[in-house]
């Protein structure tokens, strides 16, 4: 076993956790607003914080833990279609397209240049991100077996 990718995993999933953490805090600010024509100053900026934290958290799994599993478990990471369907096989995620489609809402989010045109992504932001928390306690689940030893 590799001690350095599996130090690598554990620090990139203690990163994943606390990033999760902060989603989940945004999250609970978030689910009396609602979807709406126009928010207040206060609201958009709780929901920008949202989504800007769901993106961000979405990142850290797919970009970091993920291809860490990958290296741990010496497979070639390759596309991000092969890290989802691999997810998927591990039990990690109930299905790769699950995976894609937060990722999908990750890349729309964070290529929404215009200020205005991001609050048609809160809907979905609240839709997926205890998708997105439920499969980052999968990802904590599967990597037991490799962190259980050094805590």
């Amino acid at each position: 076993m590799n001690h350095v990718r599996i130090d690598l995993l554990r620090e990139n999933l203690n990163a994943l956790n606390l990033s999760a953490a902060w989603v989940r805090r945004s999250y609970e600010q978030t689910v009396a607003i609602g979807q709406k024509e126009s928010y207040t100053a206060e609201e958009f900026d709780k929901l920008e914080n949202l989504a800007s934290r769901y993106a961000r958290t979405t990142d850290m799994l797919v970009n970091k833990v993920l291809r860490n599993i990958d290296a741990v478990e010496y497979e070639d990471s390759g596309t991000v279609i092969d890290i989802t369907n691999r997810a998927e096989k591990r039990g990690i995620v109930s299905s790769a397209e699950l995976l894609r489609t937060i990722k999908d809402l990750r890349n729309n989010i964070v290529h929404e240049y215009k200020i205005a045109e991001i609050t048609k992504f809160f809907a979905d932001v609240h839709k997926y991100t205890p998708v997105l928390l439920e499969v980052i306690k999968g990802v904590n689940k599967y990597c037991e077996k490799y962190l259980a030893d050094g805590e």
